[in-house]
Formats: structure tokens, C-alpha cells, sequence
């Protein structure tokens, strides 16, 4: 199965290993750069870049604002370990699409990815899907098939699935699901993402199939791979 590339760039080992290992397992091919000048090296050969705000030598902020002043679009999520309005508005003003503060949530991380990857119209590579357990969606015609049962889903429906699918396993809250089903100024009822569960619960169980979307009381959602 293709998976977007994605590089990572930061001055710290330590941070450039975690990263590098949790957004495999989220699915992306990782490439890694140690500091601002190799990164501006391989940047063309990406589909997204996550990058440390402060490294010494080329900084985050002037590699962001050279990539920009060559023409190029690839989606940039800057990475700080302050949380200061002028350091987000110096990466934001450089071109910078996202941004988040040390210490981050790798899930999280990995959703907003995702999410400019959407934005971004990246391509998706092809033949790349979702498997989760019994359940394979299909990106790119996106269908999807449970059990080997075709599912009948609506756009938003998919969405919501194949956020769930691609961290099956990881309770994600009512907020996050809001966020990159529904986008930061959707205009949504309260309960919406319970709604869209119940319809999806309806879809999945139809052939009294065992619960694989649970709730997590007072946390939020998450798909169980089922053996």
C-alpha cells in the first residue's frame, strides 16, 4: 500500500527518532533531516514537511520562507518549544500552514498531517487504502467494504470511518473528530458526531455483526480491529 512521504526535520535526536517511528505507524514513509539545510535539500521529494521552528544554522522560519519564495506549495506544520504568539506568527507569516507546541500528541500530529494533506489536494498515491481488521476502505474510489459486505456510505460517513479506521485502536474525542470530519468553522449541531456514530453503527452491525465503533464515556471514540 503507498503512503505519503513525509519529512521531519529537528535538531534533537532524540525528537527526530519519535517522530520518525510514530508517524510509521501512523502509516506515512518518514524521511529525516537533522537541520535546516538538508532539509531544504530533499524538500521537493515530499508531500508534507513537519519542522522544528528553532535549529541552529538555517532555522525553521528561513526554511520555510525559502521554500515559499522557490514556489513550492508542500504542505509545512511547524513544530516550537515555546508556546509564543511571536514565534507562531513568525512561522505562519514565513508560510507555515500549521503549527504546535513540544510537547506534541503524535495522534494529534498525525491527524493534522492528514488533514493538510486533504487541504493541500495532495495526490493520494495509488492503490493506497485502509485495512482494520475486517474492514477496507478505499481511498480512491472511496468505497468500503466490511467483512466482505460493500457499505453504503455517505461522504461525511467516510470521512468519519476513515479517521476512526486510521487509528483504530486510539480513543479520539468528540473535538478531534469535529476538527477533521467537520473542519474548524463547519457550522455543526452539538450532536453531530453522535449522530454520524449511530449511522455508521446501523451500516456496520447490519448483518449482526459485534460493536467494532465503541464509546469511551467521557472520552470520546474509537474502532476496535476485531480478530
Amino acid at each position: 500500500m503507498g503512503a505519503h512521504r513525509i519529512l521531519a526535520v529537528d535538531d534533537d535526536p532524540a525528537i527526530l527518532r519519535v517522530l520518525r517511528r510514530g508517524l510509521t505507524l501512523e502509516g506515512f514513509t518518514v524521511e529525516a533531516a537533522g537541520g535546516g539545510q538538508a532539509a531544504l535539500e530533499i524538500a521537493d521529494r515530499v508531500d508534507a514537511i513537519v519542522l522544528d521552528v528553532s535549529m541552529p544554522g538555517v532555522s525553521g522560519i528561513e526554511v520555510c520562507a525559502e521554500l515559499r519564495r522557490r514556489g513550492s506549495e508542500v504542505p509545512i506544520l511547524m513544530l516550537s518549544a515555546l508556546d509564543e504568539v511571536a514565534d507562531r506568527v513568525a512561522g505562519l507569516t514565513a508560510g507555515a500552514d500549521d503549527y504546535m507546541v513540544k510537547p506534541f500528541d503524535l495522534t494529534e500530529l498525525a491527524l493534522r498531517l492528514r488533514a493538510l494533506l486533504r487541504r493541500s489536494g495532495a495526490a493520494t498515491p495509488v492503490g493506497s487504502g485502509v485495512r482494520a481488521g475486517g474492514l477496507v476502505l478505499d481511498t480512491d474510489g472511496r468505497g468500503a467494504v466490511f467483512n466482505g459486505r460493500t457499505l453504503a456510505l455517505t461522504r461525511r460517513e467516510f470521512d468519519l470511518l476513515e479517521v476512526l479506521a486510521r487509528n483504530h485502536g486510539i480513543v479520539l474525542s468528540r473535538e478531534v473528530l469535529l476538527e477533521r470530519v467537520w473542519g474548524y468553522d463547519f457550522a455543526v449541531t452539538a450532536n453531530a458526531v453522535e449522530t454520524f456514530i449511530g449511522y455508521l453503527r446501523r451500516k456496520l452491525e447490519a448483518e449482526g455483526e459485534p460493536r467494532i465503533l465503541e464509546t469511551v464515556r467521557g472520552v470520546g471514540y474509537v474502532l476496535r480491529v476485531r480478530s
